[in-house]
């Protein structure tokens, strides 16, 4: 059995039932994540992101690990409708420390160097097809 961590204080009473369901139908496979991710069109990360909490498991995903696990489906899915109207939207529940800060803007000029590489970078290439173009033709002279 899955020693599992604490689900985050925030998350809504329905979303926790939901989780704690999935968590206990997981252990009950036996499988890994890892192998959880091979049986399912969803991938580890994923299924480490639904079964702590931090992000709404989709409909789909309920219905795959009820189908790997041979669970009843619609006591899992009807579950899933009640926490689907609690979960957090927008973003996922934080479970830990914040993230880091966004990236910093760009430094002056560096949009118009940016497009300037590009330009040039086009007109190279167009250059180059131009020439092929040119050596394949068969000339004309006599």
């Amino acid at each position: 059995m899955t020693r599992w961590r604490p689900l985050p204080d925030s998350l809504p009473r329905e979303a926790r039932h939901l989780v704690e369901q999935l968590r206990a139908l997981k252990d009950r496979t036996g499988l890994s994540l890892a192998e959880l991710a091979r049986r399912t069109a969803y991938s580890k990360s994923s299924w480490q992101r639904y079964l702590s909490g931090t992000k709404q498991p989709p409909r789909g995903a309920v219905h795959a690990l009820c189908r790997v696990a041979g669970a009843d489906q619609a006591r899992l899915l009807a579950l899933w409708d009640l926490a689907d109207a609690t979960w957090p939207r927008g973003a996922m529940v934080p479970a830990g420390p914040p993230e880091a800060a966004p990236p910093m803007p760009l430094p002056p000029g560096a949009e118009y160097r940016r497009w300037r590489t590009a330009a040039l970078v086009a007109f190279a290439v167009i250059v180059l097809l131009v020439a092929g173009l040119l050596w394949a033709l068969p000339s004309r002279g006599g």
